[in-house]
């Protein structure tokens, strides 16, 4: 026996006895032999006790999009023809320029230029809020079940995560439960308003006793959904210096394929955070469609009341089916399915409307993003076949 093979014999007891954990369902599985190598560069430890995030990305042309809380009609058409109007060969040979969205953008949001930082959509906003203000083994505060990109940069950092989970019977915010977790010594707190998947949140009141209490901390809301809801802490900021609020330009605006987003601070703040930002990582397409996006404002508005009368044709189609929902606050709604979860998504998925999975964070739940009114007739219809 050759030495490579001999030693690989002697590692197999090492390989049954490494373990990972996964995301949905979080689940614990065997490192392959084949990941053990003596020549390979070990990765930090924080990074060995990840779970994996793997979202479902593929399969979904076609089909009637409500899984991922997208737009399900898409952007402004005003975005399209901006872009075709803006690029040009020379255009895409150049690094990005991002004097003029940016001061477009704080004209829209009514910030000043210094106090908005354009991110490559909220996943670096949280990505560079991390990284400027968590070290390792720092206190970090968030939610459970919640958007998974809190908890992923914050083990990535190597912070000590703890998790707050909404309350069970209603999924409502657990403000304070949330309150008595925060500490003197948290550094960080994360928080979806309104929440992702549970589509419940809290009040502007509630988050001004959050960033109290949470004084020492980077408090990111991330109101991804805003839109839907209406409540903002966008304005604190002039007198809140912990305060960090993030935008995406992925849901009302239909913009995900760009992944755009913005993070909102004092100027100070603001100043840290691009130390800790790539130059570049705004590319330039996004940065002109952005601009375009909030031109339209009157496809966003249309858009919206669509998916609030959307929403409530959704609720009565629950009730009619005797289907137990948590009321939302966002442009989707979780129901319980039971232990049926996931065959009803499997089956709706071959009849082409795609619906997202959540029984792995809450039993026999199901998430359905709202469309348009006809988009949710034929979800209601197919759903009532299965039920």
């Amino acid at each position: 026996m050759g030495y490579a093979a001999s030693l690989r014999q002697s590692l197999r007891w090492r390989g049954q006895r490494v373990w990972r954990r996964t995301r949905a369902p979080r689940r614990y599985e065997p490192v392959p032999e084949t990941a053990i190598s003596l020549n390979a560069p070990k990765p930090r430890e924080a990074v060995q006790r990840m779970a994996p995030y793997s979202p479902p990305t593929g399969g979904r042309a076609g089909k009637l999009r409500l899984d991922f809380n997208e737009n399900t009609v898409g952007c402004s058409p005003r975005v399209i023809e901006y872009l075709k109007e803006k690029l040009s060969v020379g255009e895409l040979a150049i690094y990005p320029e991002y004097l003029d969205t940016r001061r477009e953008l704080a004209e829209f949001f009514r910030v000043a230029t210094t106090e908005l930082l354009l991110t490559n959509g909220t996943d670096e906003a949280i990505q560079v809020l991390v990284n400027t203000y968590v070290d390792d083994d720092d206190h970090v505060v968030v939610l459970r079940p919640s958007y998974a990109m809190y908890r992923f940069y914050a083990e990535v950092a190597g912070a000590s995560v703890q998790e707050i989970d909404y309350r069970r019977d209603d999924l409502s915010f657990p403000l304070e439960e949330l309150l008595d977790a925060i500490q003197p010594s948290t550094r960080a707190v994360a928080i979806a308003n309104p929440n992702n998947p549970t589509g419940t949140g809290t009040t502007l009141a509630g988050i001004e006793r959050i960033l109290k209490k949470a004084a020492n901390a980077a408090v990111l809301i991330d109101e991804a959904y805003f839109e839907f809801s209406g409540v903002t802490a966008l304005k604190l900021i002039e007198t809140t210096p912990n305060l960090f609020v993030s935008r995406t330009f992925s849901k009302v605006y239909g913009m995900a394929a760009m992944r755009f987003g913005c993070l909102f601070s004092q100027s100070a703040n603001i100043a840290w955070l691009h130390k800790a930002q790539s130059p570049y990582s705004v590319n330039t397409l996004a940065a002109i469609a952005a601009r375009a996006a909030i031109r339209d404002r009157e496809y966003v508005e249309n858009f919206v009341r669509e998916v609030l009368a959307a929403r409530e044709l959704v609720y009565v189609g629950f009730r009619k089916l005797g289907i137990r929902y948590y009321p939302s606050q966002a442009n989707f709604v979780l129901f319980e399915a039971g232990e049926r979860a996931i065959p009803i998504r499997d089956e709706l998925r071959n009849r082409g409307v795609l619906v997202r999975d959540r029984s792995y964070e809450i039993r026999g739940c199901v998430r359905v993003t709202i469309g348009t009114r006809q988009q949710m007739e034929r979800f209601l219809t197919e759903l009532e076949r299965l039920w």
